[in-house]
């Protein structure tokens, strides 16, 4: 079983997804849904991906909450900075932070947390010297940003061990 599906919740999730997308439940929908899951499973299974084992699931839910209430507040400071206009045009800019994080499961999620707060994109990682590029739409205090980013960081190697 476990050939044929590698990675069965990423199938599984897949599946979900494609006939959510669809808006459908038809033979035909499932079925082609079930090809491409199985399918994408076996792709991400030659990519070699490197498995993480998460630890602690209440520091998991309290990193969950955090970065509920970043996305939050950054899309208040995002509407304020469009808000504001031409009264005060953002002091956008490009920070750059060395982390000490290892795992590549740690650093994905930290990129999908950065990029997907609004008014922050993660730009580059440069593995030989452990350092994050990032952008920031509205950059009033830099070190306000390197103390969440900071802060995600020490999260991450919490849960990621």
């Amino acid at each position: 079983m476990r050939t044929w599906f590698p990675y069965p919740l990423l199938s599984v999730g897949l599946l979900l997804v494609w006939l959510l997308l669809n808006q459908s439940v038809a033979p035909g929908t499932f079925i082609m849904g079930t090809v491409l899951a199985t399918g994408l499973g076996w792709v991400t299974l030659k990519l070699g991906l490197v498995r993480s084992h998460p630890r602690r699931i209440l520091s998991i839910v309290r990193f969950g909450f955090a970065v509920a209430l970043d996305v939050i507040r950054s899309n208040i400071a995002v509407i304020a900075t469009i808000l504001r206009g031409q009264r005060r045009p953002p002091n956008s800019g490009f920070l750059t932070i060395d982390l000490d994080l290892d795992d590549e499961n740690a650093l994905a999620l930290l990129a999908c947390v950065m990029t997907a707060t609004p008014g922050t994109a993660w730009l580059e990682y440069d593995r030989h010297r452990k350092s994050l590029l990032f952008h920031v739409l509205d950059m009033e205090n830099e070190d306000v940003w390197l103390d969440t980013v900071r802060r995600y960081e020490t999260a991450l190697k919490e849960i990621f061990g």
